[in-house]
């Protein structure tokens, strides 16, 4: 019993060891230190400033007038006054119009054919042909709002006329067939920093995370290609206790760090931000450690110090577009959402963002908690035999 003890003892003696010298290669690495301590605060700050305008305003678009009528003025004027678009000028013609679209003095192009007041004042329906340039879809959703609002408040106008004509219907009244009114969840200003950066902020999270694990990986078999097959800074210890030493150390590196990230900037930048912070930190921590035990397996793929920024490279765009910021993960091929389910920053992801912006609790995202969880587990077990099978330790 008392060997048991004492072996006990050892063990977590070595597993403090292993996490007090990790934490002495860290701070003593710049390159590391810029990874896992300047990466996260300055990444979040940004990243937000370049997307905090949050809306596409002010879209420049062209006219082309063949009716030149009253009613086709004012659905110009009304176009204009929107805050989505502005009117840059008149065109003669088509050609024209795809000269100013081509060079960039415009993004839209307006086309009022010439018996479009006829056609209302018969109550016929009229068309107004509207090209977009779709080289960016946030322009494309500018455009479509202001001329969804527009079309619905014609239609009224003109709908209120031919019934006041008819004498059916009193001066005034809203002659609306359905009165639409929406309700914005989460994303209240419909902005796209809302929507995107506390997403990122995860993404963030592991990436840094990653890239500093695989960083000390490259440095250590450096140092053991000079030291013929030993790496002097290395505590020998038992597989178990090397990895969860490591494993705690990033942890507690990266606790305030996440605190700061996933708190205090959607402070600072009025991003969305009711949920609770000790669900968050509840969340996060199953994140934290299925990165880091991730970022050990990936350190198989490291030969040297350098190749750690080519892992980083080749997984930083695959991450992002499993992760369903770009693309929602039900829409994906089966194959691709299997793939993305074996990645953290994915549930991290749906989790942290159902609970930071819909105030969500931590047994309403109980589904990617638990999968936190399982890729913890699993990583913590593929870690284990990659090291047994690269380094030879004994247990």
């Amino acid at each position: 019993m008392k060997g048991v003890i004492k072996n006990m003892k050892s063990w977590w003696l070595l597993l403090f060891r292993v996490w007090q010298r990790e934490f002495y290669l860290i701070t003593h690495d710049g390159g590391v230190m810029l990874f896992f301590l300047f990466l996260p605060l300055l990444y979040p700050i940004l990243y937000t400033l370049i997307y905090n305008k949050e809306l596409v305003e002010e879209v420049p678009f062209v006219v082309i007038d063949d009716c030149r009528t009253l009613k086709s003025r004012a659905i110009v004027q009304m176009a204009d006054a929107t805050p989505q678009m502005q009117l840059v000028g008149y065109a003669s013609d088509m050609a024209e119009a795809r000269h100013w679209l081509n060079d960039k003095a415009c993004y839209g192009i307006m086309h009022i054919p010439g018996d479009y007041s006829q056609r209302l004042v018969n109550g016929a329906q009229a068309v107004v042909p509207f090209y977009y340039d779709m080289s960016l879809l946030m322009r494309y959703r500018s455009f479509m709002e202001a001329l969804t609002d527009i079309q619905i408040a014609i239609g009224d106008q003109e709908r209120q006329g031919l019934l006041n004509d008819k004498g059916e219907v009193a001066s005034g009244l809203n002659v609306s067939v359905i009165d639409s009114q929406a309700f914005i969840l989460g994303d209240v200003t419909q902005g796209f920093a809302s929507f995107v950066i506390p997403g990122v902020l995860i993404l963030i999270i592991q990436q840094s995370m990653i890239l500093g694990i695989v960083m000390l990986c490259g440095t250590s078999r450096d140092r053991r290609r000079q030291n013929k097959g030993i790496d002097t800074l290395a505590i020998k210890a038992p597989i178990g206790a090397t990895i969860l030493g490591k494993m705690l150390c990033y942890v507690v590196i990266y606790t305030p760090l996440t605190i700061y990230m996933l708190h205090f900037v959607p402070l600072m930048f009025g991003l969305p931000h009711v949920g609770n912070l000790v669900d968050i930190m509840l969340f996060v921590v199953p994140f934290l450690t299925a990165s880091a035990f991730m970022g050990m397996v990936l350190q198989w793929f490291v030969s040297e110090r350098e190749t750690s920024f080519l892992v980083i490279v080749f997984t930083s765009a695959i991450f992002l577009f499993l992760s369903g910021l770009t693309w929602p993960r039900y829409a994906m091929e089966i194959p691709w959402r299997q793939l993305s389910a074996l990645i953290p920053a994915t549930w991290g992801v749906e989790g942290f963002v159902n609970i930071n912006t819909n105030s969500a609790t931590l047994s309403h995202v109980s589904t990617p908690y638990i999968a936190l969880w399982l890729l913890t587990a699993t990583y913590f077990v593929v870690a284990y035999l990659i090291w047994k099978r690269d380094r030879g330790y004994d247990n």
